[in-house]
């Protein structure tokens, strides 16, 4: 999918044309390039709709094809080949009905691809703050998805006058039916996920479906129900042996452990825990199978800021609380981060939170402390010439502090 170059003069009201500086061209581009998911999404949503249409068709054309054939091989009375007839009709008005309704699903998702398409395109520097903020909700509203606040996220997108368009809540309910299923351990919804997806999960190696089996037949073993269980896996787990035999004899020996064994290799597979790795592994084949990111966006955003600010002194206990690694929850994102490459330090002042540099040299107390000269001069300015050490609480003289130099 391309899209046409972006034009970089912009005409003035005098016909010449003034080019706005490279840096924030390219800065806009570069934050262009992390908007794939916003395409990517709706458009693997309708190329699905599109196949189930034509699964549909195919399906519905193919049995009255049968029926037709059936009624003229058949030597039927008057009044059997009516209703014969009559029963082909109304199932080709159903199929009528059915395209209908297909086709208006696969025209609102066509109109979802282009709405994305015509929001990326109005990225203008000169809307560039208004649609920054447009993003950051759609980045909101995509992590409360994922973290299954639907709620709220419906509530932040009709707030913050979302289009409807540009977020994807339609797809994330329809994997919260699932999601919600599997907390109740249930797993007929996943289950017909998978089959709905089979071609598509198969290409990708998936093992969700597996998975799945399994956990059945362990709740059977669970519930003592052994000869069930027994035939369960001769008619759904069989097939698997071929490609994952390791697991599959794993899991039929707890007909003989039982659930209440001691045995840490069988016991774990009875564990409540099994049903949240079960709604963790369908969040990751259902953001795989919509081209979307593994991680939430927000972490994504959020990750590559932090790595241009982590340095071994955030982690240090008298890190400054200005420094947002100095909070938990940012040190726990950056933690699989590598440090940022400094090639030279940099001396910001304790009371401006400002650089420190030629324009804005650091001088030193008398008791050793460094302060930047705009801060002092204020300082002396509103204190008749006298300097507090914000830190230690000594007074002196403007004219006592000396220029420290860097070499």
């Amino acid at each position: 999918m391309s899209s046409s170059p972006m034009e970089v003069d912009a005409p003035l009201p005098n016909g010449n044309s003034a080019a706005a500086p490279p840096s924030k061209f390219g800065k806009l581009a570069e934050s262009l390039k992390l908007e794939h998911q916003l395409l990517r999404v709706p458009f693997e949503h309708y190329k699905k709709t599109i196949r189930s249409n034509h699964r549909t068709v195919e399906k519905e054309v193919s049995a009255v094809i049968s029926g037709v054939s059936d009624a003229a091989d058949s030597d039927l009375s008057r009044d059997d080949a009516v209703n014969q007839l009559n029963s082909i009709v109304s199932r080709l008005q159903g199929l009528k009905r059915k395209l209908e309704e297909g086709s208006r699903t696969e025209h609102l998702q066509a109109q979802k691809c282009r709405t994305r398409l015509e929001h990326l395109e109005s990225a203008e520097l000169d809307n560039l703050s208004e649609w920054n903020s447009t993003r950051l909700k759609r980045i909101l509203v995509d992590y409360m998805l994922r973290m299954s606040y639907y709620d709220t996220a419906v509530k932040l997108a009709e707030c913050s006058n979302i289009q409807q368009d540009l977020v994807d809540i339609d797809v994330f309910l329809e994997a919260k039916k699932v999601v919600d299923a599997l907390q109740k351990k249930e797993v007929a919804p996943a289950l017909a996920w998978c089959a709905e997806n089979k071609s598509r999960l198969k290409k990708s190696k998936s093992k969700f479906e597996f998975q799945l089996r399994l956990q059945e037949f362990i709740e059977l073993v669970r519930a003592e129900n052994n000869m069930r269980a027994i035939t369960y896996a001769r008619k759904y787990l069989a097939p698997w042996g071929a490609t994952h035999m390791k697991e599959l004899q794993r899991v039929v020996a707890t007909l003989a452990f039982k659930s209440n064994t001691e045995c840490p290799i069988y016991k774990v597979l009875f564990e409540e825990k099994q049903w949240e790795f079960l709604v963790d592994q369908f969040k990751q084949e259902f953001c795989r199978l919509y081209g979307m990111t593994l991680e939430p966006l927000l972490n994504i955003y959020l990750q590559a800021g932090l790595s241009a600010l982590k340095t071994p002194f955030c982690y240090e206990d008298d890190c400054t609380k200005e420094d947002p690694l100095s909070q938990e929850s940012f040190r726990k994102l950056a933690q699989p981060l590598p440090y940022s490459k400094q090639h030279h330090s940099k001396l910001v002042c304790f009371i401006t939170k400002e650089l420190m540099d030629t324009e804005n040299p650091p001088l030193v107390l008398p008791n050793g402390y460094v302060y930047s000269t705009k801060a002092l001069e204020e300082m002396a300015k509103q204190n008749h010439g006298k300097i507090t050490c914000p830190r230690t609480g000594l007074v002196c003289d403007y004219t006592e502090v000396v220029k420290a130099y860097i070499s």
